[in-house]
């Protein structure tokens, strides 16, 4: 150790953490965050400022980057080539910038993600809007500070007239925080900023009225509104962005068409994971995918198989690739110096105070030089009012310093004043220049005037401001580029699934899957059916229905409990296949039965919910009324839908509106039809009330059906094979709970009554025999019989076979009805039995025996 040196130990941990701090402040300060007055970072500002200082403004010749790079890094900023090059890019490219801030010459990149030529290469000068940024910079209206070697001044903040953060965002990483901050379309901006002079005390509520939601350069949808209002309100959000897609027949295939991506997403890029994914099998229904983008726009073409749904397709594509992506709003900005979150109307707030401080500096710099002129022409007026003696007092002067003192004694003025008048031209003697001279002390007295009514007046000065802003408006505004789609949100699963029918079956056992409906074809009444589906042993069909993929299934237990299911969840499965067991999907105890369903709606949507009712009837004669309300909230064991007593089983639920009427058949052939009305809503703990009385202990309900329609016909089947409708005025209105009257002649030869539906001529019907066979026919083939009739012959059966379930499906129209395997359909000579018998002459007593829990 040589003299006079000493070694101070000191504690590491201390000095990382001191060093650390000390680093990260300069990264936060003088590197990554953008100042809240005008939107730049440091090498941004920097970039401006040599820019300005060599020249380079929007109506000169543009220079090399070089040149403008050398200036920067050798005057003001001490760090590599390639942070000031980059940065002097990014404020030149169209698709990073909403408002471009450097006029690029030659290869600055492309939104495919090539880099820029070199700077050797590429020349560059100011737009006209950054001339606008540092317009008043030289009448000190702002800081200067020393640079990095302490030999030149550079500007700590622009006086901009353009709210700059607010129009191009910014985006940087610190140490321990980060910013992301969005572009906004100039227009909006100006008037919320116009709205907010107007009115300090506005709420960001209100301005959103004004600054709608970022406009992005590259244009887009924004996808969802509760983002955007997020981030208005507390500076922080997520905003969804999408492409802009339209759709396109090319080759006569069905074709995507994107003419906008969402903000910093590399097309290129995009497009290549995006064929990845197709040859994954990830993404399906698109055979080719083209870039025919040009100078004249972009234009990325996904052709699509012919079997593609091109809604499903691109909801795929939503949910996969960048054709969806999320911008992260991060409002940080530097406010005197320290960063803070900062919401949309903080924003606006600290750009208005700086403007007001500009315009202020700005004043008193134009006063103080109007006054300094203003004295110089007092001086001058004075000289040219006593020319002759002014001219023989200079000449009778040695030197200029004499000249001057004499002046000062003869006329009282100042030195200033003495020193303008000795080097006053001789042109300035004439009369035209002299009374240039009085003309321009006048401008200058009233321009004085003016300014310190400036300075007086808070008033002026915000109005001064506002009209500022609007020269700006006019002069840069333009059309908002990303559109807003408020009704928007996240990609759902079902987004990805296209909502078309298809149809449940469930068999006795338990097993379900869905079929496409176009499986199904029709038939004509009396076919021998089609093989729907295999079964295992001792196993049969017993529940069919259609319903849509995007559908909510509400499955209803003979146990009385509800689970809760989206049809699209259910296994698709061949029409020939078993299906899955209902235990492997919901958390159904191995002793119950899934016994009914209902097909709703969105479950999240109050009004409908609130609006329609659950009813249901057990084997035993109990009905019961609930609101869907009750079902809206599903759990995964499921939740109790009606307290069933001993010996009794849920039979069926319907979903009613609260204005049907009720119709309940049981497997004697009797039937009961009551107004809805005449079941009061209940709890989903009750049990009900008595809906039909039953004849004996063998007898029990078969069946219950909810109608609104008066025109409706009933259609009734028995096991045998026998079925047929009737007018639904055949069965007079009753009170609940009484005997009912006979719907079907019920004898050895049709068998018990085994089903009850609503049906019209538009239906079709759809018979399962507990073999597993299916026929559909068309509902309009039956004619409409009397209530008491036998009915017609339905459907041949084999042996010992009967029917399992009859259901009703929607007409296609497309189908043609058609024989199996091209055959004739056996038709049997003798179906058509009508035997009328007298009506019974049942009496319906009106049992009102309540059951409530």
């Amino acid at each position: 150790m040589s003299d006079g040196e000493k070694l101070i130990p000191i504690n590491i941990e201390d000095e990382m953490k001191s060093a650390y701090i000390d680093y990260s402040m300069s990264v936060i300060v003088s590197r990554a965050l953008p100042d809240v007055r005008d939107g730049l970072k440091p090498v941004h500002r920097r970039v401006l400022y040599g820019m300005y200082d060599l020249g380079v403004f929007s109506n000169r010749a543009h220079k090399k980057s070089a040149r403008i790079v050398g200036e920067v890094l050798g005057k003001y900023h001490p760090h590599g080539d390639s942070s000031v090059y980059d940065a002097m890019v990014r404020m030149a490219q169209e698709w990073s910038l909403r408002y471009l801030l450097v006029d690029g010459q030659g290869n600055f990149g492309s939104i495919d993600g090539d880099s820029p030529a070199a700077m050797r290469y590429t020349e560059a000068r100011m737009k006209k809007m950054s001339e606008d940024i540092m317009a008043d910079i030289d009448k000190e209206t702002v800081d200067f500070q020393l640079n990095f070697d302490d030999t030149l001044y550079e500007p700590k903040v622009m006086p901009t007239r353009v709210p700059n953060l607010l129009i191009n965002g910014a985006s940087g990483i610190a140490v321990g925080m980060a910013t992301n901050m969005a572009p906004h379309n100039l227009n909006e901006v100006i008037d919320g900023t116009l709205a907010y002079i107007d009115n300090e005390e506005i709420e960001v509520d209100e301005l959103i009225n004004y600054v709608k939601a970022p406009d992005f350069p590259t244009g887009g949808v924004i996808y969802g509104y509760e983002g955007v209002r997020e981030a208005f309100k507390t500076g922080r959000g997520r905003i969804v962005l999408r492409a802009k897609v339209g759709f396109e027949e090319i080759n006569g295939r069905e074709a995507i068409v994107v003419s906008e991506i969402p903000y910093q997403v590399n097309k290129a890029e995009m497009i290549k994971k995006t064929a990845d994914l197709i040859n994954e099998k990830k993404i399906e229904g698109i055979s080719n995918i083209r870039d025919e983008s040009d100078r004249s726009g972009m234009r990325i073409v996904y052709e699509l198989k012919r079997d593609a749904v091109p809604n499903v397709v691109l909801n795929t594509l939503y949910k996969y690739t960048q054709l969806q992506s999320s911008f992260s709003v991060n409002n940080i900005a530097l406010v005197n110096g320290r960063p803070q979150m900062l919401n949309l109307k903080d924003l606006i707030h600290y750009f208005v105070e700086h403007r007001h401080d500009v315009v202020v500096r700005r004043t008193q710099f134009e006063l103080r030089k109007a006054e300094e002129r203003a004295h110089i022409l007092e001086g001058l007026i004075i000289a040219s009012d006593n020319i002759d003696e002014v001219i023989a007092l200079i000449r009778s002067s040695k030197d200029g310093d004499e000249a001057r003192a004499k002046l000062i004694e003869r006329f009282t003025l100042s030195e200033i004043q003495a020193r303008a008048i000795v080097e006053m031209r001789l042109r300035q003697l004439t009369g035209l220049e002299q009374d240039k001279l009085r003309a321009e002390y006048e401008e200058i007295m009233k321009l004085i005037q003016y300014l310190k009514d400036l300075l007086a007046s808070k008033e002026l000065r915000m109005n001064l401001i506002k009209e500022e802003l609007i020269e700006i408006k006019e002069k840069y505004g333009d059309e908002r580029r990303s559109k807003i789609e408020y009704s928007g949100g996240d990609v759902s699963i079902e987004d990805l699934i296209a909502d078309e029918n298809v149809v449940i079956t469930i068999s006795h056992a338990g097993y379900i899957k869905r079929t496409s409906l176009s499986e199904y074809k029709t038939q004509n009444r009396g076919g021998v059916g089609q093989k729907a589906a295999a079964t295992r042993d001792q196993d049969f069909l017993e529940h069919l229905f259609v319903a849509t993929n995007h559908q909510y299934l509400m499955y209803f237990t003979q146990k009385g409990k509800c689970y809760w299911m989206r049809v699209y969840e259910i296994p698709e499965g061949t029409k020939a296949s078993k299906g899955r067991a209902i235990q492997n999907l919901i958390n159904i105890e191995s002793d119950d039965k899934v016994k009914a369903f209902i097909c709703t709606q969105d479950l999240k949507d109050e009004a409908y919910i609130n609006s329609h009712y659950v009813i249901m009837a057990t084997k035993k004669g109990q009905v019961k009324k609930t609101p869907l309300e009750q079902y809206s909230r599903p759990r995964v064991n499921g939740i109790n839908a009606i307290t069933i007593k001993e010996d009794d089983e849920l039979l069926e639920a319907k979903l009613t509106n609260g204005e049907s009427q009720v119709l309940i058949a049981v497997k004697s052939g009797k039937l009961v039809r009551f107004e809805e009305s005449k079941t009061r809503p209940m709890g989903r703990t009750a049990s009900g009330v008595r809906g039909i009385t039953l004849q004996n202990d063998q007898d029990e309900v078969i069946g219950m059906v909810s109608v609104n329609d008066m025109e409706s016909e009933i259609l009734v089947v028995s096991e045998n094979g026998y079925g047929k409708r009737s007018s639904l005025d055949d069965y007079r209105i009753t009170n609940r709970g009484g005997k009912g009257v006979k719907t079907l002649n019920i004898t050895d030869k049709t068998g018990k009554l085994v089903s009850i539906d609503s049906v019209t001529d538009a239906d079709d019907l759809m018979i399962i025999n507990k073999s597993g066979l299916t026929i559909r026919m068309d509902v309009s083939t039956l004619r409409v019989m009397g209530r008491a009739t036998q009915g017609v012959r339905l459907i041949n059966l084999k042996g010992n076979d009967s029917i399992a379930a009859v259901t009703k499906v929607m007409k296609d129209e497309e189908e043609e009805a058609m024989a199996i395997d091209g055959e004739e359909l056996e038709i049997d000579p003798n179906a058509i039995i009508e035997e009328d018998l007298e009506d019974d002459d049942d009496t319906d007593s009106a049992e009102e025996t309540e059951t409530d829990k």
